[in-house]
């Protein structure tokens, strides 16, 4: 199976993304918790830089935590639960970024997400809001992914569009 994906078509730059690398960014989503809490209740940051500034004020107020002298036995080790979590979840990570990075022309106003057997097409506004899953339950999405699709409003949490294979702007 090819675990690469492209972003091409009507846009400035065509992207080629590799889900296998996304466990590793920080904007990964857990998808066992994101669907099931309310988007208004927690503040997403519109921008990179937004989220930059609110990380940043948040630093400075709470300041930073000395090690523990003497972290003994019975305390939870943050890294070792950190890890577990990621062998563990399921994870997808926002479209958004990698569509406007791609730049569509001014002219855009689809994406046509591309699958082994058909393709689906969709407003370029509602593919900016897609959740692309690219994990589930610790592994690789190697029998019906390299990726999996959800619409941001959860709609098709139960049946996410499988076997992408690639990404078209018309």
């Amino acid at each position: 199976m090819n675990f690469i994906v492209m972003i091409q078509g009507n846009v400035h730059f065509p992207i080629t993304l590799d889900p296998t690398t996304w466990i590793f960014d920080d904007r990964k989503i857990d998808l066992d918790t994101y669907f099931d809490t309310d988007p208004s209740a927690e503040e997403q940051p519109s921008t990179e830089a937004d989220h930059t500034a609110r990380r940043f004020a948040r630093d400075r107020e709470e300041g930073s935590n000395a090690p523990d002298p003497d972290p003994g036995r019975g305390r939870t080790n943050k890294v070792r639960n950190k890890k577990e979590a990621i062998i563990n979840g399921s994870f997808g990570i926002r479209f958004e970024p990698f569509l406007e990075n791609a730049e569509p022309k001014e002219d855009a106003s689809h994406v046509v997400v591309e699958t082994e057997a058909e393709t689906h097409l969709v407003s370029l506004e509602e593919a900016k809001n897609f959740i692309v899953a690219f994990s589930h339950k610790g592994s690789p999405l190697k029998e019906d992914g390299p990726v999996h699709i959800y619409y941001g409003d959860g709609s098709n949490k139960t049946n996410p569009i499988r076997h992408v294979t690639g990404f078209r702007v018309k």
